[in-house]
């Protein structure tokens, strides 16, 4: 499994509004990514364009030297918010798309594993009303590896979620991702979720977004979010968002 994402020269508008501007970015495979950037500025444009989602206004995305022309099961993608069918079970939602890919029957015993992976066991057979809201991500998550693709495209997964449940599912996020090998592109408003999570942070500048800056964190893992050089990477990250000494207002979030 590679999965190695090379997006070049990519711009979008949207009628007279440009979104991305002339954006360019390699991500290495294995990596975990976060790109954060000014409301609005395309980060989650960007992030439907690389899952094939959206179409680029100009400029071209590879993956494994492949050019990216539409969705495909290589990239899997997780929202903010679970998405999850209503009326079908945990099981059933994460079955979903390998029955409409129609590869069920030959991949049932990937849906099993998932359920572990995720730590679901025991709620296979529960509706989404039925569980909480963190156990619902977790069921998305498992819904989008279960095809086993190089890439997974995380939009805000954990945004809903109080921060308890948040810091566990990144811990879990972290561990799906060491033990699957995969390559992982988050957008996030949460500066210290940036830091703790990624290999590098990709700060985006206000609409027509280009990259402003690309933050190697070099802390070791685990990571202890209270730790000096942490607050130091918050504080270049928050300078480079023009909000520096704003601290306070942004309470951890842009």
């Amino acid at each position: 499994m590679l999965g190695n994402i090379r997006i070049q020269n990519v711009e979008k508008s949207f009628d007279d509004v440009k979104v991305l501007n002339d954006f360019s970015l390699d991500i290495k495979p294995g990596s975990f990514v976060s790109l954060i950037g000014p409301s609005g500025c395309g980060k989650s444009t960007l992030l439907r364009i690389i899952g094939g989602l959206e179409k680029a206004s100009s400029g071209q995305i590879f993956l494994d030297g492949e050019k990216i022309t539409k969705a495909g099961s290589d990239r899997g993608f997780a929202f903010q918010g679970s998405n999850l069918f209503p009326w079908l079970s945990v099981r059933e939602n994460i079955s979903f798309g390998l029955k409409a890919r129609k590869i069920y029957k030959d991949k049932k015993n990937d849906v099993a594993d998932m359920i572990n992976l995720v730590g679901l066991s025991g709620f296979e057979n529960s509706y989404p009303h039925q569980i909480s809201g963190g156990m619902q991500q977790r069921a998305s998550l498992a819904r989008a590896l279960v095809g086993h693709p190089k890439v997974l495209l995380l939009d805000e997964p954990l945004g809903a979620l109080d921060a308890f449940t948040r810091m566990n599912l990144q811990d879990e996020i972290l561990r799906i991702k060491n033990e699957n090998d995969m390559t992982m592109l988050m957008v996030t408003h949460d500066v210290d979720e940036a830091i703790y999570m990624s290999d590098k942070v990709v700060v985006m500048s206000a609409r027509p977004s280009r990259v402003e800056a690309i933050i190697d964190i070099d802390l070791p893992r685990p990571r202890v979010r209270v730790q000096d050089t942490f607050t130091l990477y918050r504080n270049k990250i928050l300078d480079y968002l023009d909000l520096g000494g704003k601290i306070q207002e942004a309470e951890y979030s842009i």
